[in-house]
């Protein structure tokens, strides 16, 4: 529970992080981190697109440049682990994104990844302190978000999640599942007051 709340103290830090500059963006290319110049202009598009449906295919595609920026090894670690989570093995998921990670440091997905297994298995405190790094290299990673957030809400910190929505909604405005869950939360105070 200790990381769990030291991982609550750097929640405003994260939550506000600024993108990263040119020349850290030459740094990532190099070390595991996409190119940013073509997320960069992904997430302009995807900030301006008013259609859900073009909105979710702008997101895949940064989901694809997020994936394949670790190259073929990083890649294959995930699809493995991918694969072992998806039979409950998540010990050995944990050991091939273990890898990932160790193996390229600024590997957004590889952090993201681990997050998730860490969710599957109820280890909230591991899961946050892996998104915490996933947005620290990508504070832009909708997916890291939107699990930031229900980790929140789950364990009742809603002013925190309502934040990180809000931040996520910046990012991309039209995921529905976060303009629900800001509503839900707005709705859940609003009718409390009443």
């Amino acid at each position: 529970m200790r990381r769990f709340a030291c991982s609550m103290l750097l929640l405003p830090a994260l939550i506000w992080a600024p993108a990263a500059s040119s020349q850290e963006a030459a740094v990532n290319a190099a070390t595991g981190a996409p190119a940013t110049g073509a997320v960069d202009q992904l997430f302009d598009e995807l900030k301006r697109e008013t259609n859900e449906v073009a909105a979710r295919r702008i997101a895949r595609r940064i989901e694809r440049e997020w994936m394949e920026a670790g190259g073929d090894t990083a890649e294959l670690l995930l699809q493995w682990a991918q694969k072992a989570a998806g039979e409950e093995k998540y010990h050995v998921a944990l050991d091939l994104l273990d890898q990932a990670v160790v193996l390229y440091p600024d590997y957004v997905e590889g952090w993201n990844s681990r997050a998730l297994v860490h969710l599957m298995m109820g280890d909230y405190d591991r899961a946050m302190s892996d998104l915490s790094r996933a947005l620290s290299v990508e504070p832009r990673h909708f997916g890291a978000m939107s699990g930031l957030a229900g980790i929140l809400r789950h364990t009742g910190h809603e002013d925190e999640a309502l934040e990180v929505y809000r931040r996520m909604l910046d990012v991309y405005p039209m995921r529905r599942s976060a303009q629900r869950a800001l509503l839900n939360i707005v709705d859940q105070r609003t009718g409390d007051r009443l």
